[in-house]
């Protein structure tokens, strides 16, 4: 039975893959899983300074590598040097599909390095 609310499992298929061919998708890959472009939950990354919000970002689809590195290669297109405050969710379907979306705050970090003060 063809339900509206669902796409063809095999056309799904066929556009997640082809995504992950894609350049964009392997940069954001390679920046990421090189600790280059830190992805945090936290609103700040401890050492690093915020220099410029750039604004929010976000991932959506049936994979989740796809959504995040989605989300990953946004924030880099725009000139990002990280996300900050990063969540995630998952909407099951129905039909049994699952749905991922991501997002957080794409941030362009200080240069100069954080000063440990005395205490």
């Amino acid at each position: 039975m063809l339900s509206l609310f669902s796409a063809p499992e095999k056309k799904l298929k066929k556009q997640s893959e082809e995504l992950k061919r894609g350049k964009r998708y392997q940069y954001a890959k390679e920046m990421f899983f090189s600790g280059r472009f830190p992805v945090v939950t936290t609103p700040l990354l401890q050492g690093r300074r915020v220099k410029k919000v750039l604004g929010l970002v976000s991932g959506r689809g049936f994979d989740a590598d796809c959504a995040f590195m989605g989300l990953a290669a946004q924030a880099l297109d725009i000139g990002a040097d990280g996300i900050i405050g990063y969540m995630e969710n998952v909407a099951f379907h129905p039909d049994g599909s699952r749905y991922f979306s991501c997002y957080g705050t794409a941030v362009v970090f200080d240069k100069t390095p954080v000063r440990k003060s005395l205490q």
